[in-house]
C-alpha cells in the first residue's frame, strides 16, 4: 500500500479502517466510513467492482387487472435497471403469487445503491399461465406470459422517503398512460441490516523486531480479507507510528462489508515504513474478527510469524499483537440520514472571468448552441444537479457568478446569477440553467479568478442553518475555466469551510493547466493548512479537470460525487448528530 500516495506524509495516513483527525480527539471517534480511493483502485485494478450499499426492494401490488377468466391473476414482478443506452439490464424476479390481485411478494430483489449516478428503475407485472406454475420463476419465458403492466421511477426516489416506500400507478409498456385502471404497485427500500454492523478496535503491539539501523522501525498495520480463490484483498491500513517497537495505533473501525463475516480469516501485517514504497515486513499473523475479540476478552496477545525460508514453515516472533478495546455497534449509514428527513441543499457558482472567451463565438466556453448542444458549464450544472435535487426537497438552488462585470459596472466575485440585488435562489436545475443564460447576456466577463468570496457565501448559509436546523448538508458546485489568482485566500476559507456541514465540488472546464488546483483535494492524503498554520478538519473539496474523463469510463458526476456521502458522514459523526425522526432533529433557534 506504499504507493497509494503520492507523499511521504500522505503514505503514512491511515486508509480504510481509521479516522484521520489533527489532534487528540481521534483517539474517541470512529471511522467516518466513507470512500477508499486505495482499496476501490485495489478492486478496480483487478477487474472486481467496489463495495456499495446494497439495497433490498420488496414489492407489493393492488388493483391488478384480472386476466383470468376462472380464477383470479397470478402475478409475479421483474425489476430492471435502465441503461444509459436505454436497454433493460434484469435485476431479479418475485415469486409467483397464486389468485390475487393484491399481491405482496416475499421473494426481494436487490439492487447495488450508488449515491453518485442516476439509477433508473423499470418495474414488470406478469400474470403467469398455469401450465408454467411448475417452471422456477427464472426459467421462464416473459412472453409466453400476460402482460399486466409497467412503473417507472430513480432509486433516489425511493430512498429519500421517510418511510422508504413509493407508489406508482401501473401503465403500458414503455410508459403509455392505459384507459383502464391497471392498478398500482409499492416498492419499499430497505438496506441490509449487515451492512451497518462495524466492529471499533484499539490495537497495539509490543516488542517487535527492529528493521533500521540507526533508529527505530516505523510500523505500521495492514488488514486484507481472504477471498474465495485464495488471494487477499486489503481492506484497511493503520497509520504509521514513527520510531517506536511498542505502537499503539489509533482506533480501527471495519464494516462487516470489508470484512463480511465474523469468522473469516484476516491477514494482519506489520511493516516498517519506507518512503520509497518498499516496507519491510516486521511479522504477520492470521486471526478472524472473531479470534479479535478473543484476544481482548481474555486481554492475551498473539505471537507475530515471520515466513522461513524453508517451504512451509514459519518463525513464531517475540513481537505479539494485543487488541485493548473491542465493541460491536451499528453504524448508521447514508441512506440512514437521508431517509430520516436529512437533506443535501445544492449551490453552484460559475466562472465569469474573460479567458472563458466571447459568449458569442462558437469557440467560448460559454457559448450557446442554437441547436441545443450543452457547452461543458451547462453539462456540469445539469449532471450534477440532476443526482443531488432529489435529495432537497424545495429545489430551490442558490446560484453565483463571480469574476465578472454586474450592470452597476463593478466587477464582482459574488454576485447573484438571477440579476436580482436580494433574492440569490433559483427554482431547479432548469432555474439555473435560465438565470446563466441571461446573465451572458446582462454580465460582461472580466476577471480575476477568485474562489474565496463564493467559498465564504456558502459557508455563511450553512454555518446559520447549524442554530437552527442539523438536518441540511450543504454541496458547492464551482465551474471555472482557470486556475485560481487568490490560492492562500481560497486555502483558509476552506480549512474555515472544513467545520461546517459543507462540501466543495470543483469542475475544471478547458484547457488550461489545472495542476496547482489539485492541491484543494486532499486525496493526496494531506488535509489543507491555512496561513496561520491552522489544519483542515476533514478533506471537503474534490477536483475534477473535464477533459480528463473519458467517454464512457467515467461520468463528471460520478468523478464529483463519489466522495460526497463519506464527507457528509464524516462531518455527521464527528458531531455525533444520529438520523431519526425530522422533528427530532431539526431544532428552534
Amino acid at each position: 500500500m506504499g504507493n497509494c500516495f503520492s507523499d511521504v506524509e500522505g503514505g503514512k495516513q491511515a486508509v480504510g479502517g481509521t479516522q484521520q483527525r489533527p489532534n487528540s480527539i481521534a483517539a474517541s471517534n470512529n471511522n467516518n466510513g466513507g470512500h477508499n480511493d486505495a482499496v476501490e483502485f485495489f478492486f478496480r485494478s483487478r477487474g472486481i467492482q467496489p463495495l456499495f450499499t446494497q439495497i433490498e426492494l420488496s414489492l407489493s401490488a393492488s388493483n391488478l387487472l384480472d386476466r383470468d377468466i376462472t380464477s383470479k391473476s397470478d402475478p409475479m414482478a421483474v425489476v430492471y435497471a435502465k441503461k444509459r443506452d436505454g436497454k433493460l439490464e434484469e435485476l431479479g424476479r418475485t415469486e409467483v403469487v397464486l389468485n390475487s390481485l393484491n399481491p405482496a411478494w416475499i421473494e426481494k430483489v436487490t439492487v447495488a445503491f450508488q449515491f453518485e449516478i442516476v439509477q433508473p428503475l423499470v418495474f414488470h407485472v406478469y400474470d403467469v399461465d398455469s401450465k408454467y406454475h411448475n417452471v422456477p420463476v427464472k426459467m421462464l419465458k416473459l412472453n409466453d406470459q400476460e402482460f399486466l403492466g409497467e412503473a417507472t421511477c430513480v432509486l433516489s426516489e425511493i430512498v429519500t422517503k421517510q418511510t422508504r416506500s413509493l407508489t406508482l400507478n401501473l401503465n403500458n409498456k414503455n410508459g403509455h398512460t392505459s384507459l383502464r385502471n391497471l392498478g398500482t404497485l409499492t416498492i419499499h427500500a430497505e438496506e441490509t441490516v449487515s451492512s451497518r454492523i462495524c466492529v471499533e478496535m484499539v490495537v497495539h503491539c509490543s516488542h517487535l523486531d527492529n528493521k533500521d539501523l540507526f533508529s527505530k522501525s516505523d510500523p505500521f498495520l495492514r488488514i486484507s480479507r481472504i477471498v474465495e480463490s485464495g488471494g487477499s484483498v486489503p481492506i484497511c491500513k493503520t497509520e504509521v507510528v514513527k520510531d517506536n517497537l511498542n505502537p499503539i495505533w489509533k482506533p480501527l473501525c471495519l464494516s462487516i462489508q470489508q470484512f463480511g463475516s465474523k469468522d473469516n480469516p484476516l491477514i494482519i501485517e506489520c511493516f516498517d515504513f519506507n518512503s520509497s514504497g518498499n516496507h519491510v515486513l516486521i511479522g504477520k499473523l492470521q486471526k478472524s474478527v472473531a479470534d479479535l475479540e478473543k484476544l481482548h476478552i481474555e486481554r492475551s496477545g498473539a505471537n507475530l510469524t515471520f515466513p522461513s525460508p524453508h517451504h512451509g514453515h514459519v518463525k513464531i516472533l517475540k513481537g505479539q499483537l494485543f487488541v485493548d478495546q473491542f465493541c460491536e455497534k451499528q453504524q448508521y449509514s447514508f441512506l440512514d440520514y437521508i431517509s430520516s428527513g436529512f437533506e443535501l441543499n445544492f449551490m453552484v457558482a460559475i466562472d465569469f472571468t474573460a479567458s472563458n472567451g466571447n459568449p458569442r463565438n462558437p469557440d467560448s466556453l460559454h457559448y450557446i448552441d442554437p441547436f441545443g448542444q450543452l457547452n461543458s458549464y451547462q453539462r456540469a450544472i445539469m449532471e450534477v444537479g440532476e443526482v443531488i435535487q432529489f435529495y432537497d426537497s424545495d429545489r430551490r438552488f442558490p446560484a453565483w457568478g463571480f469574476g465578472g462585470r454586474t450592470i452597476d459596472g463593478t466587477t464582482s466575485h459574488c454576485f447573484n446569477l438571477n440579476g436580482s440585488t436580494g433574492a440569490f435562489e433559483v427554482e431547479g436545475v432548469e432555474g439555473i440553467m435560465a438565470a446563466y443564460a441571461r446573465a451572458l447576456h446582462n454580465v460582461a466577463l472580466a476577471g480575476p479568478t477568485l474562489f474565496g468570496p463564493v467559498i465564504n457565501r456558502a459557508a455563511q448559509i450553512a454555518g446559520q442553518s447549524i442554530s437552527y436546523n442539523r438536518t441540511k448538508y450543504f454541496v458547492l458546485l464551482i465551474i471555472t475555466d482557470g486556475v485560481i489568482t487568490d490560492l492562500q485566500e481560497t486555502k483558509d476559507a476552506l480549512v474555515r469551510a472544513s467545520d461546517l456541514p459543507l462540501s466543495i465540488l470543483i469542475v475544471g472546464v478547458g484547457g488550461a493547466d489545472f495542476r496547482e488546483m489539485e492541491v484543494l483535494d486532499a486525496d493526496n492524503g494531506r488535509r489543507l493548512e491555512s496561513s496561520t498554520g491552522r489544519v483542515a478538519t476533514r478533506d471537503i473539496v474534490q477536483f475534477v479537470p473535464m477533459r480528463e474523463l473519458h467517454s464512457g469510463q467515467i461520468s463528471v458526476v460520478q468523478a464529483l460525487l463519489e466522495e460526497l456521502p463519506g464527507q457528509f458522514l464524516t462531518y455527521m459523526r464527528s458531531r455525533d448528530i444520529k438520523p431519526g425522526p425530522l422533528h427530532a432533529a431539526s431544532t428552534s433557534a
